[in-house]
């Protein structure tokens, strides 16, 4: 049988038991400083992709205006 099928998110008090293993693990005075780390994670990485998302469409419309400009010369 298919063991995917069991696998589901979390729900309310699995998200609360989660919750308080956080809290336990961490401390209330660590959390905001391992939030602001998740936080500059997540802003690195989108401005990573957006960098490489411009590279590539820049090398696309490069690539279509010298194919123009040759097809325009050979003429």
């Amino acid at each position: 049988m298919n063991n995917l099928l069991f696998i589901s998110m979390p729900g309310g008090s699995e998200w609360l038991l989660i919750v308080l293993a956080v809290l336990v693990l961490f401390g209330g005075r660590k959390i905001p400083e391992f939030m602001r780390g998740i936080g500059r994670g997540i802003r690195e990485f989108n401005d990573a992709k957006n960098n490489v998302k411009k590279e590539i469409e820049d090398g696309i419309s490069e690539k279509d205006t010298k194919q123009a400009s040759s097809t325009t010369s050979a003429r």
